[in-house]
């Protein structure tokens, strides 16, 4: 189904953004996520925070890599660049994008087993280069296209489905990526579009590396023994043609959050999610005293969303290497090859 576009009706009475798009015109196909899916609310909201910014579609350039987060692309900005890289290789190849056209606007969507497995070492290198980029991590702690085993963000004693629990430490992306030097780093709650919407709105006009993990609840590996819908129980008492898996429905887990409150968020395997918002008067700005109050409520059980550092004058990696302020792709054989005077006027400079 990932082929079917929503058919092309438009409301008169749909609103405009000051480039003449309306909110209908940032979707893309139809979703075949299961229902419920933290992953679409956050299709809704970079769609809602494209239209408010009122960024035209086709400067947009979408990467992702191999996951149920990496299928989403397919359901946001239709009318944008887009490429669905390797398992792990998607900040790689963006950084080649980026460093081919800089006149684009480069946004990232990965899971927590794109980035934090296969693909790590690519993501401590986007981040520590600084690449102009909008880097989401879909974080539901399992891999959700292989029958949810645990991935490598998944919490030390955290169980699965089937009571097994995961004797792994897990790793901190976010924490990661204020080490490595992104220039903005954020976490999220896809039930908290409120949050959501003006933290996507500021990473894409930050001009550096902006990650924002957000936490997607799985909610399809949830079934658990006893229940006479479970995949386990279907199986054992149906003799079938075919094995063909069916995923019930389950309602979308959102949750209003107050500055400085926390509240414990219920998941529909009766796990808690204790979820803290960061206080209004949060100085973002200071890296150490950022991982150290992260770690702090970290100790606690309470997991912080928000912005939790900003670098107010990061350079990004054009900055850095100093390149041309035309995209490279654009440059003609006479600005590549410019001929002997420029080469003895560069060697002239270096004695």
């Amino acid at each position: 189904m990932t082929y079917i576009a929503k058919p092309r009706l438009h409301h008169p009475s749909l609103g405009k953004n000051k480039v003449g798009y309306t909110r209908r015109d940032y979707e893309g196909k139809v979703s075949t996520l299961c229902a419920g899916c933290g992953h679409d609310s956050i299709s809704a909201a970079i769609i809602q925070a494209c239209w408010e910014m009122d960024i035209e579609p086709h400067r947009v350039a979408k990467l992702s890599g191999i996951g149920c987060s990496s299928k989403t692309p397919d359901y946001f900005l239709g009318a944008s660049h887009g490429f669905n890289t390797v398992h792990g290789r998607m900040p790689s190849v963006l950084t080649g994008a980026n460093l081919a056209n800089r006149d684009l606007l480069y946004l990232g969507v990965s899971g927590d087993g794109d980035s934090a497995s296969i693909g790590l070492g690519q993501f401590a290198h986007a981040m520590r280069r600084n690449v102009n980029m909008v880097y989401i991590v879909e974080n539901n702690g399992v891999y959700g296209l292989t029958k949810g085993q645990f991935s490598a963000t998944a919490d030390k004693g955290s169980k699965s489905k089937k009571g097994v629990e995961n004797m792994d430490s897990p790793v901190d992306l976010v924490g990661l990526a204020m080490q490595l030097g992104a220039s903005f780093v954020a976490r999220s709650f896809s039930g908290d579009k409120a949050q959501m919407v003006p933290l996507i709105k500021a990473a894409m006009g930050h001009g550096g590396a902006a990650f924002i993990d957000i936490i997607s609840p799985c909610v399809t590996f949830n079934n658990h023994a006893g229940s006479t819908r479970s995949y386990d129980w279907v199986r054992e008492h149906n003799e079938a043609v075919s094995r063909i898996d069916f995923i019930t429905g389950r309602e979308e887990i959102t949750a209003t959050i107050q500055p400085g409150e926390v509240v414990d968020v219920e998941q529909h395997d009766g796990t808690t999610l204790r979820l803290r918002k960061l206080h209004t008067d949060y100085d973002p700005t200071d890296r150490v005293v950022a991982m150290s109050y992260m770690h702090a409520r970290a100790a606690e059980g309470e997991l912080l969303t928000g912005l939790l550092y900003v670098e107010g004058e990061a350079g990004d990696l054009h900055t850095a290497l100093n390149t041309s302020a035309r995209p490279l792709n654009s440059l003609g054989a006479a600005d590549l090859c410019p001929g002997t005077a420029a080469l003895d006027k560069i060697n002239a400079s270096l004695r």
